[in-house]
C-alpha cells in the first residue's frame, strides 16, 4: 500500500459511500474507524494490512473525518483479539471473498511452477500474479512475506523439474559419456570417486 495520497486520491478511493457507512453505523470509538479503514483498505489491495504502520496516514485522518472519531484513536484498535477476527469475517464477506488456505497456497504454486516460471523470471511480477490470480478468485491473498515463500518454492520446483526433463531427454550412452567425464574431472580434483556408492550423477 503506497502511503502518499493526493487530495484528489482520498476522495476517490477511501471515500465511505452509502453501504459502506451502513456497515460502521452500529460501531463506535476505536472499532469503529478501525473497522472503516479494514474495509476501504481491503477494497483496494484484495488484503489486510499486516500492521497499523501499513495503514496511509492521510487515509486515517480522511476516513476518521467520515465516522466522526478522532483519529488518534486508530493506536487504540485492537490487532490480536477476536474483534479484528470478527471484523475481517464481516469484510470478506461484504467483497465475497474467504480466507486462503495450505490447499490454495499448495495450488498457487504448483501453477506458477506450471504456467508462468517458464515465461517469466521477475519474482515481484511472480509475486504481483499470484495476488492477481487470488483477486480473480476471491481468495484472500496470504500476506506478503508468504507470498514470497510461495514464489521462491514455485521457482525451486520449476528448475528442479526442468533439469529432471533436460537429463531425460539425454540418451543411456550419452550419459555414461557424461559419467566418464564427471567421475575423471573429481579425480583429478582429488575429490573422489562418485559419492553415494557409485550411483549416476545423472540418474533419475
Amino acid at each position: 500500500m503506497r502511503q502518499d495520497w493526493e487530495p484528489e486520491d482520498l476522495i476517490e478511493v477511501w471515500t465511505l459511500l452509502e453501504d459502506d457507512m451502513k456497515k460502521v453505523r452500529n460501531k463506535s470509538g476505536a472499532t469503529r474507524l478501525g473497522f472503516a479503514l479494514l474495509l476501504k483498505f481491503f477494497e483496494v489491495e484484495a488484503r489486510f494490512p499486516e500492521s497499523a504502520k501499513e495503514m496511509p496516514a492521510a487515509a486515517v485522518e480522511y476516513v476518521a473525518q467520515q465516522v466522526k472519531v478522532p483519529a488518534g484513536v486508530w493506536a487504540d484498535y485492537d490487532w490480536q483479539g477476536d474483534r479484528i477476527k470478527r471484523h475481517r469475517k464481516e469484510i470478506r464477506e461484504a467483497y465475497g471473498f474467504r480466507a486462503n488456505t495450505e490447499e490454495d497456497q499448495e495450488r498457487l504454486a504448483e501453477w506458477l511452477a506450471a504456467e508462468l516460471c517458464p515465461v517469466e523470471l521477475s519474482r515481484d511480477r511472480l509475486a504481483a500474479a499470484v495476488v492477481a490470480r487470488c483477486r480473480n478468485d476471491h481468495i484472500e491473498p496470504p500476506a506478503p512475506r508468504q507470498v514470497g515463500r510461495l514464489v521462491g518454492k514455485a521457482v525451486k520446483d520449476f528448475e528442479a523439474q526442468f533439469c529432471r526433463s533436460r537429463v531425460e531427454r539425454i540418451s543411456h550412452a550419452t550419459r555414461s559419456r557424461l559419467e566418464d567425464l564427471v567421475v575423471g574431472s573429481e579425480d583429478e580434483t582429488g575429490e573422489g570417486a562418485v559419492s553415494g556408492g557409485g550411483r549416476s550423477h545423472f540418474a533419475d
